[in-house]
């Protein structure tokens, strides 16, 4: 029998509470490794004289001893008494208990780990946000022209692959068709707005007026009293239109430079919009440049749908509350389709708000009876537009909930005003078809992968551009 002096940390079972135990004293190799009965700890021992040391296999035991005890081990801190504070869970096992309860659920770090991922992302969408609203005149024009590039697309590839007409000629041409059908429509709306607002005016004094006196009969209120307290309050704030007036002043011309630019942008999006893809996907990194092409491709898919449904919904909306207004008030019927038209590039609010325009126009014009039937014309509008053109046009291509649909008209207005609103919802619905696509859901497997962007640069070991500086030199000698 060979024995060693070692220390030994033991842990001692017995009667299924835990306690340790520090014990240095001689352990033969084939005796269990655990404190006699009634022994004291000893820290003053030392080996036996001829003991012989192994450090290697003294230190493999007593990391056996303090990982994994074995089964005389187990019988022998069974026959080992136990200490009082064993038995009512105090001593050592509470620093276990507390131990345990340092440390924290699962569930609690999976939260926070969630948590400063959600306030960066967060913080990330909130710095977009406000750059974009710091750039808005030129972030919104640039939005318009895009949604042009998109609805000119057709007509451009008409041009160039039926009737033979080259590329940069055709976007110039569907561009100046766009703007001569605009313009001829807005001065045909304003020239009717100009001769029905005329006759409408007389309608409206007169129907202010009895307006007046139902009010003076029903609640004894005198309207003409309060005239004066009018008057003095607009004069008081004089200034204060002054200043509307100038800042409206200004608006014309930021809008008037919001429309350069997206004429410019528009005509570059007909003519090139490869090239200017190309070179967006190109500032990516290298592995990433493939599956944006891709999920680009899919996001203009929805886009072009998007703007093709509302040209539709507005046509329609448009068709049908200007020929219900035709019956009441003839004169300004195409004004007010006009109005509709765009309007109903807002889906879902600025349909009803225009109708709710003509609606109070009929009723100025023609009283409550022609007022309510204009309401009905309007609601039944709504309604096929609800329920027939939004599911059957919109399809997969634009899969939103109308809960989505609100919500985003809701926040694109809170943050941008009119812009916003206009814009939210193509904004979702392109980047519900992008972010899709990039977690795995093909919304249009026929697109395929197969379509491959070039990136126009020259590669890293491509050979150096050769200028030819002798001919310009030479050039510059015979002009001098």
């Amino acid at each position: 029998m060979q024995e060693l002096a070692r220390p030994c940390d033991l842990r001692v079972v017995a009667g299924g509470t835990r306690g340790r135990i520090a014990y240095l004293g001689v352990v033969s190799e084939n005796e269990s490794a655990v404190a006699p009965a009634g022994t004291e700890p000893r820290t003053d021992a030392t080996p036996s004289a001829g003991t012989a040391t192994r450090p290697g296999q003294d230190g493999a035991r007593e990391s056996d001893a303090r990982t994994s005890p074995t089964a005389d081990g187990a019988s022998g801190s069974a026959a080992a008494p136990t200490s009082s504070r064993d038995h009512d869970g105090s001593g050592d096992h509470g620093s276990d208990g507390a131990d345990g309860a340092t440390t924290v659920p699962r569930a609690i770090r999976e939260a926070a780990s969630w948590s400063w991922r959600i306030l960066l992302i967060g913080a990330a969408l909130a710095g977009i946000g406000w750059l974009l609203a710091s750039l808005q005149v030129i972030v919104v024009p640039v939005a318009v022209a895009l949604l042009l590039a998109v609805m000119l697309t057709p007509v451009r590839r008409f041009l160039q692959y039926t009737l033979r007409v080259p590329r940069g000629l055709a976007a110039g041409l569907s561009l100046a068709g766009l703007i001569a059908f605009a313009a001829a429509l807005v001065t045909f709306a304003g020239q009717q707005v100009a001769t029905g607002f005329a006759d409408l005016s007389e309608e409206a004094i007169a129907g202010f007026e009895e307006l007046t006196a139902f009010i003076d009969r029903q609640f004894n209120l005198d309207l003409r009293d309060y005239q004066s307290d009018v008057l003095a309050e607009l004069e008081a704030q004089r200034d204060a239109i002054i200043a509307g007036a100038l800042g409206a002043a200004a608006t014309a011309g930021n809008l008037l430079i919001g429309a350069l630019i997206a004429l410019f942008c528009t005509f570059f999006f007909l003519h090139d919009p490869r090239g200017i893809w190309s070179w967006v996907v190109g500032l990516l990194p290298a592995g990433a440049r493939d599956r944006v092409h891709q999920a680009g491709r899919r996001g203009i898919v929805t886009l072009s749908a998007y703007t093709r449904t509302q040209i539709l919904v507005a046509g329609v909306d448009a068709i049908g509350i200007g020929l219900g207004s035709a019956f009441f008030v003839p004169s300004l019927s195409v004004p007010i389709g006009v109005l509709v038209f765009v309007g109903s590039f807002i889906p879902m609010v600025g349909a009803i708000v225009t109708g709710a325009i003509a609606t109070v126009v009929v009723l100025v014009a023609q009283g409550w009876v022609a007022a309510i039937i204009m309401l009905g014309i309007v609601i039944l509008v709504q309604q096929i537009e609800s329920h027939v053109l939004q599911p059957f046009l919109m399809g997969q291509a634009v899969s939103l909930h109308p809960v989505a649909v609100i919500l985003s008209v809701a926040a694109g207005s809170f943050v941008a005003g009119i812009a916003g609103a206009l814009f939210a919802v193509p904004l979702v619905a392109l980047l519900n078809t992008v972010v899709l696509y990039l977690n795995g859901h093909d919304k249009f497997p026929e697109l395929g992968d197969g379509d491959k962007l070039p990136i126009r640069w020259l590669a890293p070991d491509a050979p150096p551009l050769r200028i030819p500086l002798r001919r310009v030199a030479a050039d510059t000698a015979d002009d001098s």
